[in-house]
């Protein structure tokens, strides 16, 4: 027996501004995170027979809207079907390299466990990203996860060339040991 009901009659008034606040934290960008919630909601109608009542209304919602942002930043970074987002490292032993991208299992060859695998890489990269400075989290956002160019990104953040690279080199630098910490 269910302990919770669903009603999708209610949905906009008791969760969209919840939801919304969640997905525009994680995305930084208003009409993506209108668009995510509205995919949610979506979805949840079209799967709303699969609602078993074991979790809350709003928790089934937000699960449903979590896969969705990872679905978009995915969709944003995909390179031949890849997801990816990109790290350098630099060390004596190694040569420069991606190796975030190399962690990714191929998505036309996917099984439980790689798709659990990409949906932990997912929510350790957005924890480790809320984690960072406000600047270093955009500008990281921006470059690695977005790809906007230098200048694109100083032009709009009014930072020099080389501030921001030290910015994104503190950034890369905090992530990977955020990751290397709480993914690994």
């Amino acid at each position: 027996m269910s302990n919770h009901q669903i009603n999708p009659n209610k949905w906009i008034d008791l969760y969209s501004d919840y939801l919304y606040n969640y997905t525009v934290a994680r995305v930084n960008d208003k009409v993506i995170a209108q668009d995510l919630v509205q995919d949610t909601f979506l979805a949840a109608l079209k799967s709303m027979k699969n609602f078993k009542g074991e979790a809350s209304e709003r928790t089934w919602l937000i699960s449903i809207l979590k896969r969705k942002i990872i679905d978009y930043y995915r969709k944003i970074n995909s390179n031949k079907g890849k997801a990816e987002v990109r790290i350098s490292y630099n060390n004596e032993s190694e040569t420069e390299g991606d190796w975030l991208e190399e962690r990714v299992a191929d998505p036309f060859d996917k099984t439980a466990e790689d798709i659990m695998q990409n949906t932990e890489l997912g929510d350790a990269i957005f924890n480790c990203l809320s984690k960072l400075p406000e600047k270093q989290a955009e500008v990281f956002r921006m470059k690695t996860i977005e790809g906007y160019e230098t200048d694109v990104i100083c032009n709009e953040l009014n930072i020099t060339a080389s501030n921001l690279w030290v910015i994104i080199h503190r950034a890369r630098t905090a992530m990977a040991e955020c990751l290397k910490e709480n993914w690994f």
